[in-house]
């Protein structure tokens, strides 16, 4: 299909995802919270673009899944996490904090599978299992990273801005649960790609 092939999902996506960040960054919740969470999208988006244009392009599928963080995280923004509407999952499920944090955490191991796709297709490791490997450490590894960066905002943002920055919502484990879905979310897409993409 010629939709896929000429990498017209990422355009699209892009497109997409220019008119959610310019909704969302009108009145959010927070402004100073507001940059803080979007200032890593807008690294990760610049990055996806000049490599696009570099000519290092991934699959629609790759594409796909790291948009989810994206969209996810920019409403995130929008709100603060632990202030998004999300009442109907943690009903549902029963669970007493907003879990909309978790879901994004989870998405963030979505960057594997564009990981494996690239290692492999450039021929960085000689099969699928090393490329599975370096994908779940290298996410593992940036989540360990981020939750640092996370932690350094908050000492040195005001209370306030800091604890809703941070989404912890009173877990002491907030951080390495984030890791943790961090981690599972890139081992579920990358057991993907291994079933998926032959």
């Amino acid at each position: 299909m010629e939709f896929f092939k000429d990498n017209m999902v990422a355009k699209i996506l892009l497109l997409l995802y220019i008119i959610l960040f310019t909704i969302c960054a009108i009145n959010p919740y927070a402004r100073d919270v507001w940059w803080a969470e979007n200032i890593p999208l807008l690294i990760i988006v610049g990055t996806l673009i000049v490599l696009y244009v570099r000519g290092i392009r991934f699959s629609a599928a790759s594409y796909l899944f790291m948009s989810f963080l994206l969209f996810w995280h920019t409403v995130g923004g929008h709100y603060t996490f632990e202030r998004v509407p999300f009442d109907w999952f943690n009903d549902f499920f029963g669970f007493e904090r907003n879990m909309y944090d978790r879901i994004g955490h989870f998405s963030v191991g979505f960057y594997s599978f564009a990981v494996m796709e690239g290692v492999l297709l450039y021929g960085l490791v000689k099969n699928k299992l090393m490329a599975f490997i370096f994908a779940v450490f290298s996410i593992a590894f940036i989540a360990m990273g981020y939750e640092l960066l996370e932690w350094q905002f908050a000492v040195l943002a005001d209370p306030s801005a800091g604890a809703d920055f941070l989404g912890a919502q009173g877990d002491v484990w907030d951080a390495q649960k984030d890791m943790l879905m961090d981690t599972l979310g890139a081992i579920a897409v990358s057991i993907g790609y291994l079933i998926f993409r032959k």
